[in-house]
């Protein structure tokens, strides 16, 4: 279980992302989250879409170098304390994240955070074993 995020890497130029995103754009393709981080030299740019492979097809046809991650979107209630909640049971059960970023995509009241695991199995198994609520595709 789990989703499939699209890290896209892109040189640390102006335009770089606006190519990118018109190039989603170009072939329908609908961004549910969206995060960037970058370095002095190139960015990372990591996407959830609607249709993954058409998106890896169109950046690829693009010039643009992908990779396709295992992620997990959890969805959690929108009050104080709600993620800080899911970090202690990843602390307390010895579960390393290596990022995380969130998505307004999901129900009103709700909020979904993606995480990239550094066992993703283990995180997996704590989750479905927390009763945790997991999105396939959002």
């Amino acid at each position: 279980m789990g989703i499939k995020q699209i890290s896209v890497f892109l040189e640390n130029t102006t335009g770089r992302l606006s190519e990118a995103t018109k190039t989603l754009a170009n072939a329908k393709i609908n961004l549910r989250a969206i995060s960037i981080a970058d370095t002095a030299d190139f960015g990372i740019l990591r996407l959830i879409v609607d249709k993954t492979d058409e998106a890896i097809n169109a950046l690829n046809a693009a010039g643009f170098t992908t990779r396709l991650t295992d992620v997990v979107a959890v969805e959690i209630e929108d009050v104080p304390g709600s993620l800080a909640g899911l970090m202690e049971l990843f602390k307390n059960s010895q579960v390393n994240i290596e990022y995380l970023y969130a998505s307004l995509e999901g129900q009103i009241g709700k909020a979904v955070v993606i995480f990239k695991l550094e066992d993703h199995e283990k995180g997996l198994k704590i989750l479905n074993d927390n009763h945790q609520k997991m999105a396939e595709k959002f």
